[in-house]
């Protein structure tokens, strides 16, 4: 392991992490952080920019910003090619949004790479899916289904006028947790969009949000006291869910499924599954069907001691032949590792001898501003698991963010982050309207 050039791809949860400890230690002439955009968020939160009760301006981290406070060096582009044997990594050009250039491509050198690059949408090769959906894979998503839906909401105030039956239909394909705190989120949403202008929409019945799943149940790879908690939530805010639905073909205004069903949609959300970036497969080094970089239990690629992958582009698995989950917590847990790794092969000991292990803390999921379900686990708690529902979920969910603004920003920027955000809320919409 060479850590004289530290070079990290992609600044998602695990990877931000992975530079602000590193660069802390080691300082931006060692230490490099590559991203495609500006800004971070933390990808959890994407259906609330979705529904317009999260405002990604004032969500955003700056990266420049977080370089500077935790010792990193920061470089604007996306990654476009490896050469793994000469250790150079492809930077594509960066160009504005009339198509001029701002950065010309460039190579840069690393001693150790790490890529975590996260994950997009699969289709499956669903039929009109990627055309006539859109997916919360990164905030520009999450933001023009916002835009999109504050335009249909516009306009069905206006036909309400002449035809009391009109309505929105929002449909989300995949109930997973995205899903179902996108469908919880929109419906509050459409609420306080009524009292904001929209005074001839009745949201529980002029908005219709339609849930389709493939599995049985919603949340299926969850225990079924909290799949079975979010229905009843889900149902009292006349969401409408159906399971056993297997999507075969989409159109601009309608999805179909493989019973002949058709779901009419005028807005039509993704959420039904993930896969790591294609461009990954092109690289040289070893992928899975879902193009996820193939790690060993140390998180190094397979066949290349000084490359490392993390997050939801890893194909990790476990020493009992389950593969990590793509979850927030599983790029956390990793970060910690290659961490703990460099900094033993630093100060000369021999590198973490046990692979790494993931450790299931229970899952959360929100159902709008005041409800959360989940299950929790570890030392904690006697049982093997524990449901929490209510109040308690809520504030246990808020703290998984916090927990992540500690660990980029570090304990006063966070409590002052929290408190300006609690304060600006009561100052204005609760929804963003423009």
């Amino acid at each position: 392991m060479d850590l004289s050039s530290v070079l990290i791809v992609g600044g998602g949860a695990g990877g931000l992490e992975l530079a602000c400890k590193l660069g802390r230690k080691f300082g931006p002439d060692r230490i490099t952080l590559v991203d495609s955009k500006m800004y971070h968020i933390w990808k959890p939160s994407l259906h609330e920019v979705a529904a317009g009760t999260l405002d990604i301006h004032q969500e955003g981290l700056s990266y420049p910003m977080l370089a500077h406070n935790n010792g990193f060096n920061f470089v604007l582009g996306a990654m476009e090619g490896l050469d793994a044997a000469g250790k150079m990594v492809a930077i594509a050009a960066v160009l504005d949004d009339t198509g001029d250039e701002v950065l010309p491509k460039r190579l840069l050198q690393f001693g150790t790479l790490v890529i975590s690059v996260g994950s997009q949408s699969n289709y499956f090769g669903v039929k009109g899916a990627q055309e006539f959906t859109i997916s919360l894979d990164g905030p520009q998503q999450a933001e023009n289904f916002r835009l999109k839906m504050l335009k249909q909401l516009a306009t069905l105030d206006l036909r309400k006028k002449d035809d009391p039956t009109a309505s929105l239909d929002i449909v989300i394909i995949g109930a997973g947790a995205t899903g179902v705190e996108l469908a919880a989120e929109l419906r509050e949403a459409s609420h306080v969009h009524s009292r904001y202008g929209f005074s001839r929409i009745n949201a529980s019945e002029d908005v219709t949000i339609t849930i389709l799943e493939g599995a049985p149940s919603i949340l299926p790879v969850l225990p079924e006291s909290v799949s079975g908690a979010a229905l009843r939530l889900l149902e009292q805010r006349f969401i409408k869910v159906v399971n056993n639905c297997r999507v075969i073909e989409i159109s601009p205004k309608q999805v179909l499924d493989a019973s002949g069903n058709q779901y009419k949609a005028d807005l039509c959300v993704w959420a039904a599954g993930i896969k790591a970036p294609a461009w990954l497969a092109e690289l040289g080094l070893p992928v899975n069907k879902n193009n996820q970089l193939e790690v060993q239990g140390d998180l190094r690629v397979k066949g290349h001691a000084d490359i490392f992958s993390l997050g939801d582009c890893a194909a990790c698995m476990q020493a009992d032949g389950s593969m990590v989950p793509p979850r927030a917590q599983s790029a956390h847990q990793q970060a910690d590792y290659i961490y703990k790794a460099m900094l033993n092969h630093e100060r000369g000991k021999v590198s973490l001898d046990k692979p790494y292990l993931y450790r299931d803390h229970g899952s959360l999921v929100s159902l709008g501003s005041r409800s959360s379900v989940g299950s929790l686990m570890g030392g904690l708690f006697k049982a093997s698991s524990m449901f929490v529902e209510g109040f308690f979920a809520r504030t246990m969910y808020a703290s998984l963010h916090l927990m992540h603004h500690y660990a980029v920003l570090g304990g006063m920027k966070t409590v002052l982050l929290a408190v300006a955000r609690f304060l600006l809320k009561r100052a204005t919409p609760l929804v963003k309207l423009h």
